[in-house]
């Protein structure tokens, strides 16, 4: 990823130091340049190596870390300080500020204090635009109104993305009732969205991923609970804390919401980058659709990053228009997606995504357009579903399969 933060590290502690050093190679936005064990030799590592972070503990020697810490500032200004301490004395925290430091965290180390404060230091260093690119692409995935498809496209989408190089992808399923993700991949997973939530305080990104259950494309899914209970087990800041830790370790994290539209569903579309409306073009859709978008426009940017995808285009000859559907729900068609049922039937009872099964299919196609344009902004709109899908198929191509041109997409054209 571009504008990933290079760390060197200084702790005289061996055990604080090994912790420390494991939790930021589980995150993938930082590169840990350097570690070093005495104070003495740091300020060298850090002239010798030019980090965009220094990580100093406190601890073994206060006196001689803050001396450190002034060199450091001095030498490097543009190494940007973070202190660590098991102390929380005002004054200890003012002399280390005092001395050049930018951030200050207190042990036992949050996670999600330790992500901020090198967010905040990426967004002064590279600027806030920048530092966008190099962070998690967060989409949810949405239907308006049940079976939809929105579910095998979360997980077909993710396992698309997740067989690009460079890409670390994950997936929540969201829905606490009836969640089926895991048949869809064909899994049975060890632990659930309810056990991650439950225990984050505990977690590291190493035991994060050891908790998420990985399938053969790459994806990481994180299912809903096992147990249907009457109340959500799950509150909205522990979605919210699960989702942060989960942004800091993958690039890309697709949510498959419920169709309840619950105050978890709603975190989980206003921490996204980008919302996807999953429809038809039938009447109980489009109704939905413009009711749920007056909903969205009286939460801050909802609506505004609310994308229209319409599934199963071409179902059958009595489905509404493209133009009339754009003009009953006020917006653009973002993507469309062509109805191949027998297609989808298949994959689904064998538990096997469509980029391994069906590569040459047009929803195949239509969906890794989506994939490429997910990538990017998010601004690129298909024309059809055939646009925007050149780059994937020689990736395709590549794992030995023939790949149908684009204009061989059963994509229908927008009116």
């Amino acid at each position: 990823m571009s504008n990933v933060l290079r760390v060197a590290l200084v702790d005289p502690k061996d055990s604080s130091r090994e912790s420390l050093k494991s939790t930021l190679l589980g995150m993938d936005i930082v590169w840990l340049e350097a570690e070093c064990s005495r104070y003495e030799f740091f300020a060298d590592v850090v002239g010798q190596t030019n980090p965009d972070i220094g990580i100093v503990s406190l601890d073994s020697d206060p006196e001689k870390a803050i001396r450190l810490i002034r060199e450091v500032h001095e030498n490097t200004p543009e190494c940007s300080i973070l202190v660590i301490s098991g102390s929380s004395d005002g004054q200890l925290i003012l002399k280390a500020m005092r001395a050049g430091a930018k951030e200050f965290l207190t042990q036992p180390l949050d996670i999600e204090d330790l992500v901020s404060a090198l967010e905040r230091i990426g967004h002064h260093r590279f600027g806030k635009g920048d530092t966008k690119s190099r962070g998690c692409k967060v989409i949810t995935v949405c239907g308006a109104t049940g079976g939809v498809g929105s579910t095998s496209m979360a997980v077909n989408l993710g396992c698309i993305l997740a067989a690009q190089e460079g890409n670390n992808v994950a997936l929540i399923d969201l829905d606490l009732a009836l969640g089926d993700s895991d048949v869809f991949l064909d899994t049975i997973p060890d632990y659930t969205l309810l056990d991650v939530a439950q225990n984050i305080k505990r977690l590291d990104f190493n035991l994060l991923k050891r908790s998420l259950t990985r399938h053969s494309s790459g994806l990481y899914l994180l299912p809903r609970p096992v147990q249907l209970q009457e109340e959500a087990p799950i509150s909205p800041d522990d979605l919210s804390r699960v989702i942060g830790l989960m942004k800091a370790t993958f690039t890309h994290l697709i949510i498959d919401t419920s169709k309840s539209y619950s105050s978890l569903d709603i975190v989980a579309m206003q921490e996204a980058n980008i919302n996807l409306m999953t429809i038809q073009l039938d009447l109980p859709c489009l109704r939905n659709v413009v009711r749920l978008m007056m909903s969205f426009s009286e939460i801050d940017g909802l609506k505004e990053k609310t994308r229209v995808i319409v599934n199963r285009v071409g179902l059958d000859n009595g489905e509404i228009s493209l133009k009339k559907a754009q003009e009953t729900i006020g917006s653009e068609i973002y993507w469309q997606i062509p109805n191949e049922y027998r297609v989808m039937v298949e994959v689904r009872n064998n538990g096997v995504p469509l980029i391994e099964q069906a590569p040459r299919a047009g929803i195949t196609q239509a969906l890794v357009g989506l994939a490429e344009s997910l990538s990017g902004d998010g601004s690129k709109k298909n024309a059809g579903g055939k646009s925007g899908i050149g780059r994937w198929f020689g990736f395709l191509s590549s794992k030995g399969e023939k790949v149908a041109k684009p204009e061989e997409s059963e994509a229908q054209p927008a009116e």
